[in-house]
Order: structure tokens, then C-alpha cells, then sequence
């Protein structure tokens, strides 16, 4: 249980770069007291201050140890993996995820790139700034495809993984999932543990990775998942960079092992100038937007409030608590 101040007493810290959660936090009536900080700098500065952080990207956890008020942090985001979540126990301090807040945005997004890939709308998109009308293709291979019959392996069945297997049914796909649970879902043909990865890579016509990061993840689609993959599937990324040996698929776009991908996350984020993908046409990249919704700010503030009243409350389960 984590005590929390009267609420006109608490004082919430929202720390993002560019999201207006402050803006959102205050049409909704609430009495706390709270402030927004736009940088690492700011942040170190005001986060003394703050009882509850609302926070992502910006965090470092060498922070804790200087934030002696602080009880609770609601994340930005789905993922959590930047913070220290033992260290965070040893202190006291609660953290909740914001998982489910862009679990359609990000699905949609893994299906629009499939889409882009499939009708080839990054070529079109590289003709239309060439001023170049590509004439009709006689090389069926070359052509744009259709989704209808295609396989799609989806890699990470929870919440994002499992919207995506819908949405392809819409367009006739056939979907397998790998997921260390293999429960029955209606959207999904077939389900298999990671330990058939390889094998199932094999059928597909696209991969999608949904999962989250974790030391078993962390770099699970790599040289030897990728060379089974067909030369005509494609990759799609909303998962995180480091699910993916980036050399081995930089190596296997390069000799042709794969036909394209669509990538949203990267090692490093900005993605370097000099990176190949940038000028590999087959690859369409995506600033880690797949997230991103007019809809974002408030549907995290709708779980932080959640949380806050739980909290109030004390009680012990956190919407999307970790710690």
C-alpha cells in the first residue's frame, strides 16, 4: 500500500517532450496541484516537487534517490522497460503502465504498413517525388499483391497482437500466433510457443512483431529467424528496436533474403543520418509513431485518475500496476 497525500495536497508531475498532459489532466476537474516539463533538465529541476510523475521517455532512474516525496509514477507509455522497477519497490514508489491506451493506434499502424508494403506505397511515394508515372508492370512478381490468403505470423499475442490478428482477418489473412500461452483465440488459425519460431516464419508472407521487450526478446529475431524467412515475406516492427539483430537484417535486405520491411523501432532513436535503412527502398521507416493518437493524452490520463483513486483508497491493485 502506498499512502498518498489528500488529493489538494498532492502535487502530479507530467514530463513528456511534446504531449499535453497537463492540458488534458486539468479539464478534468480534479483538485492536485501539478506542473509540466518538457526536457531532462526541467525535470531533474522540478521532479523534487512531485508526489506522482507522469512520465516516459525522460526518465532516469538515477533520479529516485533525489525524490523523496515521490509515491507513485504512472508511465506515458506501454513500455516500462527504462525504469528500475526493484529499486522502485525498495523505495516505495508504485509505477502502473499505460498499457492499452494506443493498443489500436499501434495495431492500425502494423496493419497500414502491411498495407504500404503489400500496394507498394512507399515506391509510389518515391515516383510521386520524382515526377515519375511508372507504367503497368509486365512482371507479375513485381506487381502490387493482395492480402486475401496471405499468412501472417504475429509475434506477441496480447492486446496489440491480437487487434492486428483481427484486423487482418478482415482482409482474409490467414493468422498464426507465437505466444508462450498457446490459448485458442477466433482471430488466430493457429497459435504455437516461441520454440516453433522458425518453423512458422517459414509460412509467412508477413511477421509482425507486437511484443514486448524482455531479456527474452531482446534480440529474438536474428540471423538465424530471418534466414528462414521466405525472400518474398516482409517484417513489420511496432514492437521495440532491440527485438531485432538490426546488422542481421540490414544483411539480409541487402542480398535480397527478405523483399522489404516496415520498421517503427530502432536501436537508436533518433535513427542515426547515416543508418542504411534510410536508403534501402524496400524499407518504409516510421519515427516511433505507431503509438501516437490524437486520442493519446487522454486515454493515459483516464488511467492515471483510475490509479489515483485506487490509491486513495488504498487499494493494493494498480490498473496496469508493475510495482
Amino acid at each position: 500500500m502506498t499512502f498518498l497525500p489528500a488529493e489538494r495536497e498532492l502535487t502530479i508531475g507530467f514530463a513528456h517532450a511534446a504531449y499535453q498532459m497537463q492540458d488534458e489532466f486539468g479539464t478534468r476537474g480534479r483538485a492536485a496541484r501539478s506542473f509540466e516539463v518538457r526536457s531532462l533538465d526541467e525535470l531533474r529541476e522540478r521532479a523534487p516537487e512531485a508526489d506522482v510523475l507522469v512520465v516516459s521517455g525522460l526518465w532516469r532512474n538515477d533520479l529516485l534517490p533525489r525524490l523523496p516525496k515521490l509515491r507513485f509514477i504512472q508511465s506515458i507509455s506501454a513500455g516500462t522497460d527504462q525504469f528500475d522497477k526493484a529499486a522502485l519497490a525498495q523505495a516505495g514508489v508504485r509505477l502502473a503502465s499505460a498499457q492499452g491506451s494506443n493498443e489500436r493506434a499501434v495495431a492500425e499502424h502494423a496493419m497500414s504498413l502491411i498495407l504500404a508494403l503489400a500496394r507498394q506505397l512507399h515506391f509510389g511515394r518515391d515516383n510521386q517525388t520524382a515526377r515519375h508515372w511508372r507504367p503497368m508492370i509486365g512482371d507479375r512478381a513485381r506487381r502490387e499483391d493482395e492480402l486475401g490468403g496471405k499468412t501472417l505470423v504475429v509475434v506477441g499475442l496480447g492486446r496489440i497482437g491480437l487487434r492486428v490478428a483481427k484486423l487482418a482477418g478482415a482482409f482474409d489473412m490467414r493468422v498464426i500466433g507465437v505466444r508462450r500461452n498457446p490459448e485458442a483465440h477466433p482471430h488466430v488459425q493457429e497459435i504455437v510457443r516461441p520454440d516453433r519460431l522458425a518453423e512458422v516464419v517459414a509460412q509467412a508472407d508477413f511477421v509482425a512483431l507486437t511484443c514486448p521487450l524482455t531479456p527474452e526478446t531482446e534480440g529474438l529475431i536474428d540471423a538465424r529467424i530471418l534466414g528462414a524467412m521466405k525472400p518474398s515475406a516482409y517484417l513489420v516492427n511496432v514492437a521495440r528496436g532491440k527485438v531485432v539483430d538490426e546488422a542481421a537484417l540490414l544483411g539480409v535486405l541487402a542480398g535480397g533474403g527478405i523483399a522489404g520491411a516496415g520498421l517503427d523501432c530502432f536501436h537508436d532513436e533518433p535513427l542515426p543520418p547515416d543508418s542504411s535503412f534510410w536508403r534501402m527502398p524496400q524499407v518504409i521507416v516510421t519515427p516511433h509513431s505507431a503509438g501516437e493518437t490524437r486520442l493519446y493524452e487522454r486515454n493515459v490520463v483516464d488511467i492515471l485518475l483510475e490509479n489515483l483513486d485506487r490509491l486513495s483508497r488504498g487499494d493494493a491493485d494498480l490498473r496496469n500496476g508493475l510495482v
